[in-house]
């Protein structure tokens, strides 16, 4: 109680930290969070300090100075900032705004540029230029030309229509209409021609143009309401206030013409809800906030008229500010094939290519030394001695083997993960009926990585529970009202509110008594309770059809408000500094003297109020941690307010405390003074506030209590069951009482009666224990983040942790970078003795190794609750299992205060819900209802990844099988760089013959459909581990390459070698063996990809069959004399399609499959045994496939 001091939570100095502490705000940094531990200073160095850092401040924060009616102004010399070399430009922008990355001139060379950047784009343009030099050219040019424009055009397309929607968007945008104040009138103008200083008029339903300062409106409180639909998401109405002076003083256009203050604010920046600035007109400074703003954006709405000074235009407004990138997520799988093709392809198989070239280059230079040289066939008119011949033979077998690094497969995998992500969207079964909600993938990047999940953090309000608020109990003076559901017996009805003609019909509430009470009079604490509840708030009120509909922040408010209405409190209207409620049918009206605002460090709002007698009483209300910490001592029914708390965090209601306090009027003269001193702060001046705020917020008396129902959304037990069971660990991060998330942990199924709670102290005890042996063991510091093996749990059974977020900054610590004081030798030894003795860690590697106890502690457990934190500690949770188990992670939330924790997860997902639309707009995948999370992972996430991974394994397979017959061919063509197929086949192979069923399987491909994936949750284990795309898969998929590429040349080969044809010519010419080995290679990875399918539909049978006959159709084609007669250079191989009617060749490729295909062995040796011992013989024909 009594007055006292806005301080942190002390972190170095507390063993028992008081775990119902609310920590640090989230704009703390950490070098803020350490001052708190350090010394005092002396009071005048401290004064000396301040001084220092409030001009430093002022220059950095207040360097932004708007001048009104004054365009010359802002293009003065000290307003030039440097653009290139001497030229200089005005640092205001104009309002234009550019979305756009490309224009007429720019997109090719712009858009090459960034996909150059592909490293393997890179490495096919260097070897297009290698085949255009004729020396070492053993592939025309066009078979790498024509698969690198097909990638380099698809992609460029792509970004294309992308860029043209922007532009289409940014032209409608800058050529919207404004009336702009120039030359003593409203003229009408374009968007992109307002400049920062002119004065605008806005009517009713127009998008805001500009970050504008709000000068006067139509409303006679100079109210302007707006809709922040496109800035925040949110649909529910906010209001703006102009400043009284310039509200009444600036009505008019000429008034407006005359208007020539100075604004002086902070710098553009992409905070949403702060804005600090002053404004200087006519020697008078007023101070300016995000209150008095209109940001672009945003639409007037309930205002017929409003006028306004543009404050940032264009690139400096907020929303322009906030559209910035976002920090790029990578799955776990694009990690390893981005390392694949950066180390294995580039290092292993680049290595490998060069190495078989070189290999190759060697044997090219001893056979032409030993047989080429000397057989006067093959002398090409070339005097190259051997050496060179190897040289060159080198260069032409880097070229030859290049298909070994797939130019197709990035293309390949965007399209497979936008399909994947169409199916996210178009999945009704994650469709909310009743509001209209789809679910949506915002990203096409991740959708694999939803099938890795191993870590889920969970926000409680609004995302486990629905965030829609009922008033169900209260505690007035240490008596509590309100009766439990499962307590209702059949006399109890609700209560009638037909007395009350102004009552919400839709509130429910059972205890008759309250309303007795109220309606009897006599109660005066029951009186102020009510009272408070209607006068201290920020709900804004409209008037539709004679009913009063209230516009409130939160549904904790809105829920109050609405109570107090029901018991004859009821709030009517507002003024700028005024608030009117009927007082059980009697009309009163409050002048509003301050209102001390609600922010997440305060956990508090108050209001100063004048009553009608001349009485001055500040209202107050707030979590029960700070106000039992500003009580008097005099105030009465602390201890059984305290219990009915307790009661009502056990049932999972939300609470909250209610106090008062009466202030003479000298008192609030004095203390009015100070506040507008802080009001006008140039800098710090939320700092300033709110050391005047705890100056008045002091020696309150307690009303009482109120708790608030938030109920569980429908299917969350049985998600978080069915999640629990495919072994991912839930964390809830949570801002309530450590009782009230205990209990919706219990009722949510999170916790169950067959687990071990440990709570903070347990913890410290583990961790101090942890500690005391490492220390104990001094060559174990040597071993850096070395885990220990022993677990923290010896106990048979299930743990959990509950732990705070006082818990979290005392007992771990941040590790920061920052200098260290200079302290004497003395002081040194003591600190060091007094860490040693209360177990503090002593430095850095011991804040890390007690980080990584931590973290390796709560991942033994089965589920983790952290309760008070703020949304910064939420992020730094998430971060700490992401640094230390390398794990993948997921976290849901469904408002502001989740986005940070959103951010920081590999996947984030946002809950449309009550709270606005901040966290789906922050979010990879959103929807409507918790429950559809389990359908996210164990159907599509599953699905993703089992595709993905199969496609991946597949695609290196046959890359792998094609390209490395070149290599056995090299055996019998004197190592001479010559391919093994025909060119044309080489061009089409990865476009046309073999890309499209390996595609349909990466689309569409199930191993079992969506029920039994729900039914099976320990289904998705494989994907946890990472067992289905792996080193290990790469290189099985590597070696199967190998052999197929084996057969698929030798058996031809052998056929060929002394055969003869119908017509006795021989056809073991190279050109017939080019065209069997290719129609076998085509036959072999078409049927190897049917065997690998699950999930067959007829697209996947026609891709399959189409494949084939695509590749006669072309064959015939291009191998015809008539193509050949027009081309004759490019078409050389005419007539070999004549061979595919010799029965020899299709006893060859039908001999190279079933050699090629172990999955089709298999198959078929229990197909032949399937007669004699069914049963037995289709077990081993499943255990094989």
């Amino acid at each position: 109680g009594g007055k006292m001091s806005r301080r942190r939570v002390n972190s170095s100095g507390s063993l028992h930290p008081d775990d119902e502490v609310m920590p640090y705000s989230d704009d703390e940094t950490d070098d803020e969070l350490d001052a708190s531990s350090e010394e005092e200073e002396p009071e005048c160095v401290l004064h000396l300090k301040f001084e220092v850092f409030e001009i430093m401040i002022y220059f950095s924060e207040m360097g932004w100075k708007v001048k009104a009616n004054d365009r010359p102004y802002h293009h003065l010399p000290e307003f030039q900032k440097k653009v290139f070399l001497c030229f200089k430009k005005s640092r205001y922008s104009g309002n234009a705004i550019k979305t756009y990355k490309y224009n007429v001139l720019t997109f090719i060379p712009l858009n090459l540029y960034e996909q150059f950047k592909r490293v393997a784009n890179l490495y096919f343009l260097a070897l297009l230029i290698l085949q255009i030099i004729p020396d070492i050219s053993t592939l025309p040019w066009y078979t790498t030309l024509i698969p690198l424009v097909v990638v380099l055009g698809v992609t460029a397309i792509k970004d294309l229509v992308d860029d043209l929607a922007r532009h289409k968007m940014d032209k409608e945008i800058n050529n919207r209409k404004c009336e702009v104040l120039l030359d003593g009138r409203f003229q009408e103008s374009k968007w992109r021609d307002i400049q920062v200083g002119d004065v605008v008029h806005l009517r009713k339903n127009d998008f805001i143009p500009a970050d504008i300062l709000l000068l006067s409106s139509s409303d006679p409180n100079s109210l302007c309401y707006v809709e922040t639909a496109e800035l925040d998401g949110e649909t529910n109405l906010k209001f703006k206030m102009g400043l009284r002076v310039t509200d009444e003083r600036l009505q008019h256009e000429r008034q407006l013409a005359e208007f020539n203050a100075l604004i002086e604010c902070e710098e553009p920046n992409n905070r949403l809800d702060k804005f600090v600035g002053t404004m200087l007109w006519d020697r008078e400074r007023y101070p300016l906030d995000l209150d008095n703003m209109l940001l672009r954006g945003c639409k007037i709405r309930n205002t017929e008229h409003c006028h306004g000074l543009v404050i940032f235009a264009g690139a400096d407004t907020k929303i322009m500010k906030n559209s910035g990138k976002t920090r790029f997520k990578r799955t776990k799988i694009d990690e390893l094939m981005n390392y694949m093709v950066y180390t294995v392809i580039f290092l292993l198989i680049f290595v490998l290519l060069i190495l078989v070239a070189a290999g190759l280059a060697i044997g090219h230079t001893f056979w032409y030394e030993e047989i080429g040289s000397k057989a006067w066939y093959l002398f090409d008119g070339k005097n190259h001695n051997s050496s060179y011949r190897g040289f060159l033979s080198f260069w032409g077998y880097i070229i030859v083997l290049n298909t070994m690094v797939p130019i197709s497969l990035y293309v390949s995998v965007e399209v497979i993960r936008l399909g994947q992500s169409k199916f996210i969207n178009w999945d009704l079964q994650m469709y909310y009926a009743e509001k209209d909600t789809p679910a949506k993938a915002r990203t096409t990047t991740l959708n694999e990585q939803l099938g890795q999940i191993e870590y889920i953090f969970s926000d409680k309000t609004g995302t486990l529970t629905q965030n829609i608020m009922q008033f169900k109990k209260c505690t007035i003076a240490g008596r509590t009202y309100g009766t439990d559901h499962h307590k209702r017996i059949r006399l109890h009805s609700p209560v009638d509110w037909s007395w009350n003609q102004q009552a919400d019909k839709k509130f429910d509430f059972m205890d008759h008594s309250l309303v007795s009470c109220v309606r009897s009079k006599k109660d005066k604490d029951v009186s102020e309770f009510f009272k408070l509840l209607s006068l201290c708030h920020t709900v804004m009120v409209d008037n539709k059809d004679g009913e009063l509909v209230y516009q409130a922040a939160s549904p904790d408010e809105g829920a109050l408000v609405t109570a107090a209405r029901n018991f004859g409190y009821v709030f009517l209207s507002r003024t700028q500094d005024t608030i009117t409620i009927n007082e059980m049918d009697q009309e009163s009206t409050y002048e509003m003297l301050a209102l001390l605002d609600f922010n997440s460090d305060r956990k508090r709002m108050s209001i100063i109020l004048k009553f009608p007698d001349g009485r001055i009483r500040l209202y107050c209300k707030g979590a029960d941690t700070v106000i039992y910490e500003r009580l008097s001592p005099d105030s009465r029914h602390k201890e059984t307010t305290q219990a009915a708390l307790d009661i009502f965090a056990n049932a999972t209601l939300r609470t909250l405390c209610l106090c008062y306090k009466d202030i003479s009027a000298a008192e609030y003269d004095a203390w009015s003074r100070k506040h507008k001193e802080a009001q006008v702060s140039m800098s710090e001046r939320d700092v300033a506030l709110d050391r005047v705020y705890e100056q008045i917020e002091s020696n309150l008396l307690l009303i009482g209590a109120t708790a608030i129902e938030d109920k569980l959304q429908d299917g969350v037990p049985e998600t978080i069951a069915k999640l629990a069971k495919a072994d991912i660990k839930i964390w809830v991060l949570t801002g309530d009482k450590k009782e009230t998330a205990e209990n919706i942990g219990y009722s949510c199924s999170l916790l169950t009666d067959d687990m071990a709670i440990h709570y903070g102290e347990d913890v410290n005890e583990k961790l101090r224990i942890r500690q005391t042996h490492r220390r104990n063991e001094p060559q174990s510091l040597n071993r850096r983040r070395k885990r220990p093996t022993e677990p923290f749990f010896n106990m048979p059974g299930k743990n959990a942790l509950v732990i705070t977020g006082g818990w979290l900054v005392s007992s771990i610590q941040h590790i920061k970078k920052k200098d260290k004081k200079v302290v004497d030798e003395a002081t040194e030894t003591a600190i060091r003795r007094y860490k040693e003795e209360s177990f503090q860690p002593m430095d850095d590697l011991e804040k890390e190794l007690r980080q990584i106890d931590f973290v390796d502690m709560a991942c033994e457990c089965e589920a983790v609750i952290c309760c008070r934190v703020t949304p910064k500690q939420k992020a730094n949770v998430v971060s700490l299992v992401k640094k230390y188990k390398k794990a993948v992670t997921l976290s849901i939330g469904d408002g502001a205060n989740d986005v940070n924790m959103i951010k920081t997860a590999d996947i984030g997902v946002g809950l449309s819900g009550q709270e606005g639309m901040q966290a789906v707009m922050s979010s990879d995948y959103a929807f409507a209802q918790f429950r559809f999370l389990q359908r996210l992972l164990l159907v599509h996430g599953r699905w993703s990844y089992i595709r993905m991974c199969k496609f991946l394994r597949y695609f290196f397979f046959k890359n792998f099988a094609f390209t490395l017959v070149h290599f056995w061919y090299s055996f019998f063509s004197g190592y001479s760089s010559q391919i093994a197929y025909e060119n044309w086949f080489i061009t089409l192979y990865n476009l046309c013959y073999s890309s499209l069923p390996v595609l349909l399987v990466g689309l569409l491909d199930q191993d079992v459909n969506d029920k039994l994936s729900l039914k099976f949750p320990k289904l998705y284990l494989p994907g946890q581990k990472g067992a289905l795309f792996n080193y290990r898969n790469f290189f099985i998929s590597l070696f199967h390459g190998i052999f197929v590429s084996l057969i698929i040349f030798f058996i031809p080969y052998g056929a060929f070698l002394q055969t003869m044809g119908q017509d006795g010519e021989a056809p073991s010419d190279y050109q017939s063996l080019a065209v069997v080995t290719a129609s076998t290679l085509i036959f072999t990875v078409n049927l190897q990809i049917s065997l690998d399918t699950s999930y067959w539909t007829f697209v996947n049978c026609f891709a399959v069959l189409g494949s084939i006959a695509i590749y006669f159709g072309i064959v015939f084609d291009i191998h015809s004399a008539g193509i050949h007669v027009i081309f004759p250079s490019v078409f050389t191989f005419t007539g070999q399609s004549l061979h595919i009617h010799c029965s020899a060749l299709w006893l060859t490729e039908l001999s190279d499959f079933v050699v090629s295909s172990p999955k089709y062995q298999n198959a078929l040796i229990c197909f032949q045994a399937a007669g004699s011992n069914e049963r037995v013989q289709l077990s081993v024909c499943e255990v094989r496939i």
